[in-house]
């Protein structure tokens, strides 16, 4: 279902978010991916209270590149057939709902698509590889 680890590596390290990208494998990614896009919107949602526009759009900016160039760009339409249209569409949603965030300050539209990517981040852990589990 997911092709090639080189394009969430390069999209995670290029939105500055501090980890060990390469030690690690595939599975790691998603979830650094997921982590990343989360804590975006946390500070989004931050900043927007606080009416900070400009910090705001970047954390905004930052999640919508971790769903659409990390986490969508690394579906394999290929191999995962339904599921990765179904993810890609989702992942297409979400980020048609942070613009939406961004541009009417809307706090329960970023907590929408928090939830959204919380159930996802907490299935992807459930299918977590036997090594990384017992880790």
């Amino acid at each position: 279902m997911f092709g090639s680890p080189r394009n969430p590596v390069a999209a995670y390290a290029s939105i500055g978010v501090e980890t060990s990208v390469p030690t690690a494998d595939p599975h790691q990614l998603i979830m650094l991916l997921f982590e990343g896009a989360k804590i975006a919107i946390s500070a989004a949602k931050l900043n927007m209270t606080q009416g900070n526009i400009a910090q705001k759009g970047s954390s905004i900016s930052k999640a919508i590149d971790i769903i659409t160039n990390g986490l969508k760009a690394s579906l394999n339409y290929d191999e995962g057939g339904d599921l990765s249209q179904k993810l890609g569409a989702l992942y297409d949603y979400m980020t048609q709902r942070l613009l939406w965030a961004n541009l009417k300050n809307d706090t329960a539209t970023l907590d929408e698509v928090m939830r959204l990517l919380s159930e996802l981040h907490a299935a992807w852990a459930q299918i977590a590889p036997s090594t990384e589990k017992a880790a």
